[in-house]
């Protein structure tokens, strides 16, 4: 078998050497940063829970979140949060609405993907769902969830 040293190889193979590096790179590359249209990523969002007498509080970060985005769902004790982001908007490439659109510029490289968020917690009671509201503000999901009230002891009567 015979081995030569890196710095008696010729220009010819060196510059092989590199094109299959930087091929094996892209490749890898590739592999990691799918096409942002079909790239999603799921997130569970940070959670702050916090108790009145009357109602819980839940506060989500939800950065890049529509309200339109938001669907939550109360099922006794358990409550379900689950979001879509926005897909990011193309930059801008023609301000002036009296001249023609000027041609979609071409994506180059793209790290801002898709994130959708989901996230459950269970109370230690349960929810009344007509009395509680949501409320969305600078990126930070707000939930006032009122407690039920226990139904009161209840007497039947024998015949």
């Amino acid at each position: 078998m015979f081995v030569l040293p890196i710095n008696t190889l010729s220009r010819h193979s060196q510059r092989h050497s590199q094109h299959q590096a930087s091929e094996f790179s892209r490749r890898l590359e590739s592999m990691f940063h799918a096409d942002a249209d079909q790239a999603m990523t799921l997130r569970s969002p940070a959670l702050d829970v916090s108790e009145t007498a009357t109602a819980y509080t839940l506060q989500l970060d939800m950065p890049g979140v529509s309200k339109e985005a938001i669907k939550i769902s109360i099922e006794g004790r358990r409550v379900s949060i689950d979001a879509e982001q926005a897909k990011p908007a193309p930059a801008p490439t023609n301000a002036d609405a009296s001249q023609p659109p000027a041609p979609a510029a071409q994506l180059l490289y793209r790290e801002r993907a898709l994130t959708r968020y989901s996230r459950s917690v269970s109370l230690p009671q349960e929810v009344n769902q007509a009395d509680s509201n949501a409320k969305l503000e600078n990126g930070v999901l707000t939930l006032t969830l009122v407690k039920r009230q226990a139904a009161g002891a209840s007497h039947l009567t024998v015949s």
